[in-house]
């Protein structure tokens, strides 16, 4: 699904340049779930936006699907990442003036989706991830551990190959990250590739593979146990 080769990542100003990531290759397959770690500023947040097609690399290739994706134009990320991949944060990113419901329903208006189909959907992955109950509430109106399974909804509405997830239970009790930890693993069981950032190990546990960075290098791999596609 994804390749990367001799991917640097370089931020400049008028007095300093620091390299975010230096020459990071791996291959990551489909139906994977994939913990990146490692201390604060060493890359890995820069590496999920690349992955994400939030931002391109200053050097290198990578692949996504075959597609080269390192020289693209913003325009040409947005449209092959739209349907393909969903994005959840640490800190929820909901939109606190739509309910629940519209807020999940959002990834499906930008692939225009129509109206019925919409309703459906979201009320399938609302049900699925137990929250149909507060599909009329607004996000102020959740606790932490529901926001973040709204959030997960809206990442997994339109049916997604990749979920991108940066420290999703950052901003949860334990009770309720185990729930979020969980949820992505059932969702990986069911095929969609994860790759997560995380600081914690225990979250780690739950991916079959585990990269640790250090100063934008890939430093070690970790494989949990066997992984077939």
């Amino acid at each position: 699904m994804i390749s990367l080769t001799n991917l640097t990542k370089v931020f400049r100003t008028e007095e300093i340049e620091t390299t975010a990531l230096n020459e990071i290759s791996l291959q990551i397959e489909h139906g994977e779930f994939v913990a990146i770690m490692g201390p604060s500023g060493c890359g890995k947040s820069t590496l999920l936006n690349i992955l994400g097609m939030l931002d391109c690399p200053s050097n290198g290739q990578y692949k996504f699907d075959g597609a080269e994706i390192a020289h693209t134009n913003e325009r040409q990320r947005a449209a092959i990442r739209k349907g393909k991949i969903g994005f959840v944060f640490q800190s929820f990113n909901l939109i606190d003036e739509l309910t629940v419901f519209e807020n999940v329903e959002l990834p499906l208006l930008y692939l225009k989706i129509s109206p019925s189909d919409r309703k459906v959907r979201v009320d399938q992955v609302l049900e699925k991830m137990n929250i149909s109950h507060r599909r009329n509430h607004f996000p102020q109106q959740l606790s932490g551990g529901q926001q973040q399974r709204v959030a997960i909804a809206r990442a997994v509405v339109s049916d997604p190959a990749l979920i991108l997830a940066d420290e999703p239970t950052g901003n949860l009790d334990s009770a309720n990250g185990e729930e979020v930890m969980k949820l992505l693993k059932e969702l990986n069981g069911a095929g969609t590739t994860i790759i997560m950032v995380t600081h914690s190990p225990h979250d780690a546990g739950y991916a079959y593979r585990t990269i640790n960075l250090f100063d934008g290098k890939v430093i070690t791999e970790n494989v949990k146990e066997a992984f077939h596609i």
